[in-house]
C-alpha cells in the first residue's frame, strides 16, 4: 500500500505531513538533546545524522511488509517548524501488529500536542492502514509518554525490568496497547471518526 496519497493527516491544530530533507534544522534541534535521546536508547544525534534522518524520511511511504516504518512530521496548521514527530512500524504485516511512538521537542511540551497527534495516528492506523493491534515500548521513567498511553486508553499488558542497557544504566520498559475498539478507552471504533485530508487538496 502506497500512504502517500492519504497524507497529510490533520487536526484543528495539526499537520501529521511527510518529513522532507529542509526539516534537518528543526529536527536536530530536538533529536540532539541528550534529554530526548535518553528515553530512545540511543546517542544524540549529530547534525549530520539529522540530515540523513530527514532525507530517508522523505522517501517513506510503503506500508506492506514487515519492518516498513512511517514517520510524520508534527506541526501546527499553517505554520513552519516541527513540534516533533510521530510514527508506526509495521511489526508483524501478517497479524496487523504495528508499534507506534511520539517524539516531541521539549520547548512544546504541555500543550496536549503529543496526545492529539498520537490519537490521529492510531485512528488513521485502524481505519486505513488495517492495523488490528497498536503497541507502545517505553522507558518506565518516561512520564510524559505513560501519560499519552493511558489518555489514548491504551492498556498496559508488561513490565520488562531492567530489559535494556542505556550505556551504564539499566532501563526498564513497559508495554501499552490497544485494538481499533478500545482505542480511545470510551468503547468508540475510531473507523467510524478517523478523519484525513487527501494530500494538495
Amino acid at each position: 500500500m502506497d500512504i502517500v496519497p492519504l497524507l497529510p493527516l490533520t487536526t484543528p491544530r495539526l499537520s501529521l505531513r511527510r518529513f522532507t530533507p529542509g526539516d534537518a534544522d528543526d529536527l536536530y534541534a530536538y533529536q540532539g538533546l541528550p534529554s530526548v535521546a535518553r528515553y530512545l536508547y540511543r546517542p544524540a544525534h549529530t547534525r549530520e545524522r539529522s540530515e540523513q534522518v530527514a532525507a530517508e524520511r522523505a522517501t517513506q511511504g510503503a506500508w506492506r511488509a514487515d519492518g516498513d516504518k512511517l514517520a510524520l512530521a508534527v506541526c501546527r496548521r499553517g505554520e513552519p517548524g516541527l513540534l516533533g514527530e510521530v510514527s508506526l512500524s509495521l511489526a508483524d504485516a501478517r497479524a496487523a501488529q504495528a508499534e507506534i511512538g511520539w517524539t516531541l521537542d521539549p520547548r512544546h511540551e504541555g500543550h496536549g500536542y503529543a496526545t492529539e497527534a498520537a490519537l490521529t495516528l492510531a485512528r488513521f492506523a485502524f481505519a486505513e492502514l488495517g492495523v488490528h493491534r497498536l503497541y507502545a515500548r517505553l522507558d518506565v521513567e518516561n512520564t510524559g509518554s505513560v501519560g499519552v498511553c493511558e489518555r489514548l486508553g491504551m492498556r498496559r499488558e508488561a513490565h520488562l525490568v531492567e530489559n535494556d542497557l542505556d550505556g551504564d544504566r539499566w532501563g526498564s520498559e513497559y508495554i501499552y496497547a490497544a485494538l481499533a475498539s478500545d482505542l480511545d478507552g470510551r468503547g468508540r471504533d475510531p473507523r467510524a471518526t478517523a478523519r484525513r485530508t487527501v494530500h494538495g487538496a
